[in-house]
């Protein structure tokens, strides 16, 4: 896991803003997320290497999707597919629901 956060690409520290932050993570999340060419484009950092994975696993799981394909990924189904939520304290399962959520929620915005 921590690996996978390692291999997130930088994370600029203009982008560390309110607006990004995910609300409802222990640790400190940020996911900026914008359109190109119909796709959204993703990415995220965190303060702790564990959550920078999780966000790493998310990351790939909507990056270059449409909003509409976006909105119907079952995140949460991929994560219990992997055996992930049975490793991850509640504070964490939580952090990643909130995570989740907001991707959808800003990939719905997207495809309004």
């Amino acid at each position: 896991m921590i690996e996978l956060g390692r291999e997130l690409p930088e994370f600029p520290e203009s982008a560390r803003t309110d607006a990004n932050k995910v609300r409802g993570c222990v640790s400190q999340v940020w996911i900026e997320d914008g359109l190109e060419k119909g796709a959204i484009k993703l990415r995220g950092d965190s303060d702790s290497h564990l959550v920078k994975g999780l966000v790493a696993i998310a990351i790939a799981l909507y990056d270059g999707k449409t909003p509409a394909e976006a909105v119907a990924v079952d995140a949460s189904g991929t994560f219990r597919a992997l055996g992930l939520e049975q490793h991850l304290t509640p504070q964490r399962s939580n952090g990643v629901r909130a995570m989740i959520e907001r991707i959808r929620a800003d990939a719905a915005a997207l495809a309004a």
